[in-house]
């Protein structure tokens, strides 16, 4: 049974974390209007935290940047070949240049 209320969406997109201080990339594996699914280099255990809030930093095809205000939903460590940690977010009030980006994707 399906526990999401919004469709998901693969991509593959780069996007920053902000107000960060070293290994602030992160891949964006797939989205959907509520919520993101990325991956990133290992990090201190309290950085996505269930909970925390973080900024990020989306670059669309077109060079527009959009900044989205995100809560940690849950993130775990891959294993230890793979050196990423996964983590899941969930957008705070997505803006609505990002609903029609979205909404382009479908």
């Amino acid at each position: 049974m399906e526990r999401r209320s919004a469709r998901r969406l693969v991509v593959n997109l780069k996007a920053e974390r902000l107000s960060c201080t070293k290994n602030c990339s992160v891949f964006i594996e797939n989205l959907s209007d509520t919520g993101i699914y990325m991956i990133t280099a290992p990090s201190k255990s309290l950085d996505y935290e269930p909970g925390r809030k973080l900024l990020l930093n989306l670059e669309l095809a077109t060079g527009k940047t959009l900044n989205l205000q995100c809560n940690v939903k849950w993130s775990y460590d891959n294993s230890p070949e793979d050196l990423t940690n996964s983590v899941g977010l969930e957008i705070i009030n997505p803006p609505d240049e990002y609903m029609k980006f979205v909404s382009t994707l479908q």
